[in-house]
């Protein structure tokens, strides 16, 4: 057991997290999540903000430099009430866990 089942919530909240305060991108989020020690490849990224999107978390607009088209992603209403749901939880879990 490596724990992915338990850090895919992790990586989720995350996403919304960053998405709630800016337009997010996979390359972008891809950096974020390793500078939190999260090593993720494109193949499990994208599948996970698809997802995200078609439950109504995030929606994405296409953006065009030149060229060159970048994906970002925002947070939906939906996807900031739930993220406000999930900070209560992980403060209670975050209380049990570590409760001396």
């Amino acid at each position: 057991m490596d724990g992915r089942e338990f850090y895919s919530s992790l990586i989720r909240l995350h996403i919304l997290h960053h998405a709630v305060q800016e337009p997010i991108f996979g390359l972008g989020i891809i950096e974020e999540l390793a500078h939190h020690g999260y090593k993720l490849s494109a193949g499990t990224l994208y599948p996970m903000l698809h997802d995200m999107e078609r439950k109504g978390y995030l929606y994405s607009l296409e953006e065009k430099t030149g060229r060159q088209s970048r994906r970002l992603y925002r947070a939906t209403d939906l996807g900031k009430i739930m993220l406000e749901n999930a900070k209560e939880k992980v403060r209670e879990l975050f209380g049990e866990l570590f409760e001396e």
